[in-house]
C-alpha cells in the first residue's frame, strides 16, 4: 500500500474517497508463507475434520476438544500472537487466513476456534501487563490451554453494560471477589483460561479481568451449567458460568477500571471481522457440494446442472463467495497497514493493534453482516439445489444450513452492527474526524444543477462499474445527510431509517472491493469480470430500493420529489448488462470446472 493512502485513509473513508485498484489487496497476493499456512490448514481440515462429520454432529464435545489440540500443535491457535509469547507473530491479513481455512469444515470447530484465539486471547494481548500476556498467552497460543469469554448475562445480551456481575475488593486488598452469572459461553466446557466482566461495586461500567480456573483457591468458585441444546453447531461447547466468591487477584484486571466495555467492543471488532473470514471456507464448500451435486443428479435424462433454474443458483453462490473473499481481504490489508503504519511511528505494537482494528470498526461491521447473512442464503440454496434430499440429515446441507444461522447473532445481531455501522460514520461526521458533511453539500448543490446529457467514454475496463459505485456513495451521502439535517441528535431513534442506510452502505463497500479486485488481477472477458458486474447489479436494485424506502418514510413535497429523482439519476446504467448473459456464464464456468 502506497505511503500516501497509508497515512491518510481512514475507518469510513472509502464513501469519500476514490481509491485506486492498486491499493486493494486481494487473495491473488498471497505470499508464499501465506499460501503454506492456507494450504496446511485446508489439508489438516479435509484429513481430520470433514470425516468426522457425524461425531460432531452427535454432540461430541471431546472431538471438538481433541481438534483443538491438534490445531494448537500445529501453530494454528498462535498465528496472531507474538513470537516472545509463543506463537507465530503473523501480520492480520495471516490471521484472517488462518481462521477462513480452519472454520470451513465444521461448524462446532469454527466457532470453538474463533472464540478461542479471537475474544478468548485477544483482551489479554491487546490489554493484558506485561506480566498477564506472559502467564497466559504461551498456554492459549499453543492449545495446552483453551479460552472463554464471559461478557452476555441473562439480562445484558447487545446492552452488556448493564450486567448485574459485581466485583468487590478483599479485606486485605489481594483479591476481587466476584459473584455473578453469565451464558451462551462458548468453549465454557473445556477453557481453564475465563476472561470476564464485572462491575467493581457500584461502577457505571464493568471491568475486565482473566484467571485460570486450574489456579482458583476455592475450585467451586467457578462452576457451569449442563450443555445447552442447540439449533446447529452441535459439538460446540456452549454453558453457563457462575461465579460463587471467586477470587481474582488484583493484578489480574485488564486495562484500568471501569475500562471493560471498551475491551469487549475493541474485541468484538476483531471477531466481526474474524467471523466474515470464519465464512468464507464454508460457503466455498456448500458450492462445491452443490455443483457435485448437480452434475451428478439426474431427471428427465439430464443433469440438473444443465437447467437454468440451477445454473442461477450456482452463478448467484460462486458471485456471492467471491465478493466476500474481495471485502474480507481488502479489510484484513487495511488493518495490517494501519497497525504497521503506527509502528513504524514509534506506536507501542499492543496499542497499534487496538487503534489499527478500532479505527475500521465500521468496515467490519460491514463484513459481519454481508458475509453472516450470504453464508445462511448460500446455505439455503445448497439445500434447494440438493432438493428433498438437502433436508436429510444423510448430506452436508440440512448441517451447513442449521450451523450458518449462528453467524447472524454472535458478535452483536446484524440488526445491533448494521445500526452500528452507520452509527459510528455519523459520530465520527459530527467529531471532525470524517468530513461527510461537504461531499453531501455539494450533492445537495447538484441536484438543483441541469444534468449532464453528455454520453461518458467507458472504453477503459471497469470504468463504468467504477462510475455507478462513485454515484451510488452519493445516494448514500444524499440521503444519510438529508436525514441527518432533519432528525439530527435523535437520527438514532430513527432505526428502520438507519437500517435502509446500513444496506446502501454494506452494499457500496462489497461491490467496490469485487470492482476493484477484477480490475487489479483479471481481464475483461474473465468470469471474475462477469461477477462483479452480476453483483453490481444486484447492488444497485438493493440500493434503489432501500433508499427510496427511507427517502419517502421522510421527505415529502419537492424535497421529495428532487431526492427521488436524484436517485434515479444515481442509480442509472449508461450500458445496461446483460445480466441472463454473465449468469450462463459464470454458471457454465464453475459447473464445467467442477469446483469453486
Amino acid at each position: 500500500m502506497s505511503d500516501t493512502l497509508n497515512k491518510t485513509l481512514k475507518g469510513g473513508e472509502f464513501l469519500i474517497k476514490e481509491i485506486p485498484a492498486n491499493e486493494i489487496f486481494s487473495l491473488e497476493e498471497l505470499s508464499e508463507e501465506q499460501k503454506m499456512l492456507r494450504d496446511s490448514a485446508k489439508e489438516f481440515i479435509d484429513r481430520e475434520v470433514v470425516p468426522q462429520h457425524d461425531r460432531f454432529e452427535k454432540k461430541d464435545y471431546a472431538l471438538t476438544e481433541e481438534k483443538m489440540r491438534q490445531l494448537g500443535e500445529m501453530g494454528l491457535l498462535g498465528v496472531a500472537v507474538p513470537e516472545e509469547y509463543g506463537g507465530l507473530g503473523m501480520g492480520f491479513v495471516s490471521t484472517m487466513l488462518a481462521c477462513d481455512y480452519v472454520s470451513g469444515g465444521n461448524g462446532s470447530l469454527a466457532t470453538a476456534y474463533g472464540a478461542h484465539t479471537g475474544i478468548g486471547t485477544l483482551p489479554t494481548l491487546l490489554y493484558g501487563t506485561e506480566e498477564l500476556k506472559k502467564k497466559y498467552l504461551p498456554d492459549l497460543a499453543t492449545g495446552t490451554k483453551f479460552g472463554a469469554y464471559c461478557l452476555t448475562e441473562p439480562d445484558a445480551g447487545s446492552d452488556a453494560n448493564s450486567g448485574k456481575t459485581r466485583a468487590r475488593l478483599s479485606e486485605d486488598g489481594k483479591h476481587y471477589i466476584i459473584n455473578g452469572q453469565k451464558m451462551w459461553i462458548s468453549n465454557a466446557g473445556f477453557a481453564d483460561t475465563f476472561t470476564l466482566f464485572a462491575k467493581i461495586d457500584d461502577d457505571k461500567n464493568i471491568t475486565g479481568f482473566v484467571i485460570n480456573r486450574s489456579e482458583l483457591e476455592d475450585p467451586n468458585s467457578l462452576t457451569l451449567g449442563e450443555e445447552e441444546h442447540k439449533l446447529g453447531i452441535r459439538s460446540s461447547s456452549t454453558r453457563q458460568v457462575f461465579f460463587n466468591d471467586m477470587k481474582v487477584p488484583v493484578e489480574n484486571m485488564l486495562g484500568e477500571r471501569n475500562n471493560g466495555f471498551k475491551i469487549a467492543l475493541n474485541a468484538l471488532n476483531v471477531g466481526r471481522i474474524k467471523l466474515a473470514a470464519a465464512n468464507l471456507d464454508g460457503q466455498r464448500r456448500i458450492l462445491n457440494h452443490s455443483i457435485q451435486y448437480s452434475n451428478e443428479r439426474k431427471q428427465f435424462g439430464v443433469s440438473i446442472s444443465t437447467f437454468g433454474a440451477i445454473r442461477k443458483k450456482i452463478a448467484e453462490m460462486a458471485t456471492g463467495i467471491f465478493v466476500s473473499e474481495a471485502g474480507s481481504y481488502r479489510l484484513a490489508k487495511n488493518v495490517e497497514d494501519k497497525i504497521e503504519e503506527l509502528v513504524s511511528g514509534g506506536m507501542d505494537h499492543q496499542q497499534a493493534e487496538l487503534k489499527g482494528v478500532e479505527e475500521f470498526a465500521v468496515e467490519a461491521s460491514i463484513l459481519k453482516v454481508f458475509v453472516s447473512d450470504l453464508t445462511q442464503t448460500t446455505a439455503d440454496e445448497g439445500i434447494q439445489i440438493y432438493g428433498g434430499m438437502g433436508f436429510s440429515e444423510d448430506t452436508p446441507m440440512e448441517s451447513a444450513w442449521r450451523d450458518a444461522r449462528i453467524g447472524r447473532i454472535y458478535e452483536g445481531t446484524n440488526e445491533i452492527n448494521r445500526l452500528l455501522a452507520v452509527g459510528m460514520l455519523i459520530k465520527r461526521a459530527m467529531k471532525g474526524e470524517l468530513d461527510l458533511l461537504s461531499p453531501a453539500m455539494a450533492i445537495s448543490k447538484e441536484l438543483m444543477g441541469i444534468p449532464s446529457f453528455e454520453v461518458p467514454d467507458y472504453s477503459a475496463f471497469m470504468s463504468e462499474e467504477k462510475a455507478i459505485i462513485a454515484n451510488l456513495k452519493k445516494v448514500f451521502l444524499m440521503v444519510s445527510g438529508a436525514a441527518l439535517q432533519k432528525y439530527m441528535m435523535d437520527i438514532e431513534k430513527q432505526q428502520h431509517l438507519l437500517l435502509n442506510a446500513s444496506e446502501i452502505l454494506n452494499q457500496i463497500y462489497m461491490a467496490e472491493s469485487t470492482v476493484l479486485r477484477v480490475e487489479k488481477h483479471f481481464s475483461a472477458d474473465s468470469v471474475e469480470a462477469a461477477m462483479a458486474q452480476l453483483n453490481l447489479y444486484r447492488a444497485v436494485e438493493k440500493i434503489i430500493v432501500a433508499a427510496k424506502e427511507g427517502i419517502v418514510s421522510f421527505a415529502e413535497g419537492d424535497e421529495q420529489r428532487m431526492m427521488l429523482s436524484g436517485l434515479r439519476r444515481f442509480t442509472k446504467y449508461t450500458n445496461h448488462p446483460n445480466v441472463v448473459a454473465l449468469t450462463e456464464k459464470i454458471a457454465a464456468h464453475y459447473i464445467e470446472k467442477g469446483t469453486y
